[in-house]
């Protein structure tokens, strides 16, 4: 992942015309500013970052419904909250309520998530874990 001067990430992986940004504005840009921070700094560790990551490829589809794409920015926009339901520096718990919100959105949606957005999640955790 190339670091922008902003301090968001991006990810060489997928071009914008295969993967489309018009969906959940708001949640949208919250997705995309923090993501791949939240994920460097540490959250690529929690057990559920290549599912969160594979929502997240999948929420940039343009082939993805509409709807779908704004559950999944509205999902991913909750695990980028610092301040939770159950605050992320508390150690153990504090993903607990994020896997909660982002295992009930992918398993509504898991038929939208294909194997490519699995298969670009593994690789860019890979990346970023120096594999």
């Amino acid at each position: 992942m190339a670091a922008r001067s902003d301090g968001t990430f991006d990810d060489p992986t997928f071009e914008q015309g295969e993967f489309g940004f018009d969906a959940a504005p708001g949640n949208e840009a919250k997705v995309r500013a923090g993501f791949w921070r939240k994920i460097a700094s540490g959250a690529a560790r929690v057990p559920f970052a290549e599912d969160a990551t594979a929502a997240y490829y999948c929420a940039l589809d343009a082939r993805t419904p509409t709807r779908v794409r704004a559950l999944l920015f509205g999902a991913l926009a909750y695990f980028l909250l610092p301040t939770d339901a159950v605050p992320d520096i508390l150690p153990a718990l504090g993903f607990t309520d994020d896997a909660a919100v982002l295992a009930t959105a992918l398993n509504l949606l898991a038929s939208h998530i294909t194997p490519a957005h699995r298969t670009a999640a593994r690789d860019a955790l890979e990346r970023m874990r120096g594999r």
